[in-house]
């Protein structure tokens, strides 16, 4: 971040709104005094939590940018979707399914990309797989992924002439300890969501009965046996016995 530049945008922004200073910091729950060690660039102490509080009185957004040592941050993340992404396929190829990756999509109004659509020949069910390398937002995720549910069928039966009688929907999550503890964190809304986790998961997969809504943790870039030995589940859904 650069410090000063910053100062100077959160000044130009506010002056634009006739706001005083005292008037930013009583929209962001802040001190006057914050605001102005801000707008003077004098952010070395300053919290991010504090930096997108003023950011947000404004009604925008703050974005996170990593630079330095080659490690640009879009292309890390993008190495380890595009390894965890790998995984997921590998392991539903090697149970039967057909996998289409990167599916993009524009439907009324409503545009993305299916990470991967699978296809079950033998039960005509369709899979549609969300792979997050990390948990940023959960209502953002339940939101995109019902949207892509939703466009799943039609998208198939265009696309690749499938039609499918049942549609499932999985959720895909590197298997660390951040990401579990974030899982658990909201686990009462994941779990209304995606009831079905590890072996029962897993048990749809290989074969598929009706329509479907599981978590699962997968190990990025795991061999077929590494990922089918991933059982753990730390959040399950209620009634789930415990297994090994």
């Amino acid at each position: 971040m650069d410090d000063p530049r910053f100062g100077r945008l959160v000044r130009v922004l506010r002056r634009r709104r006739g706001w005083r200073q005292a008037d930013l910091a009583t929209r962001a729950g802040l001190g006057r005094t914050v605001v102005s060690d801000l707008e003077r660039g004098q952010i070395e102490r300053t919290t991010l939590a504090t930096v997108r509080q003023i950011v947000g009185a404004f009604g925008l957004s703050t974005e996170l940018i990593v630079h330095g040592m080659g490690a640009d941050l879009d292309r890390v993340l993008d190495e380890r979707h595009a390894a965890l992404l790998g995984a997921t396929s590998r392991w539903l190829r090697g149970l039967g399914w057909t996998i289409v990756a990167e599916v993009s999509y524009s439907e009324w109004g409503e545009r993305g990309s299916v990470d991967l659509l699978a296809w079950h020949e033998e039960t005509a069910t369709l899979l549609v797989v969300e792979v997050k390398t990390e948990l940023a937002s959960v209502e953002a995720t339940l939101r995109k992924l019902d949207e892509k549910v939703r466009l799943g069928p039609k998208l198939a039966r265009d696309r690749f002439g499938w039609r499918p009688r049942a549609v499932g929907r999985l959720l895909v999550l590197p298997d660390d300890r951040r990401e579990r503890a974030r899982v658990e964190a909201h686990a009462s809304v994941l779990t209304s969501s995606y009831p079905l986790r590890g072996y029962e998961a897993r048990r749809w997969c290989r074969v598929p009965s009706g329509p479907m809504s599981a978590l699962l943790f997968l190990p990025a870039g795991g061999t077929q046996r590494s990922i089918g030995r991933s059982q753990r589940d730390r959040v399950r859904s209620p009634g789930t016995a415990h297994r090994p």
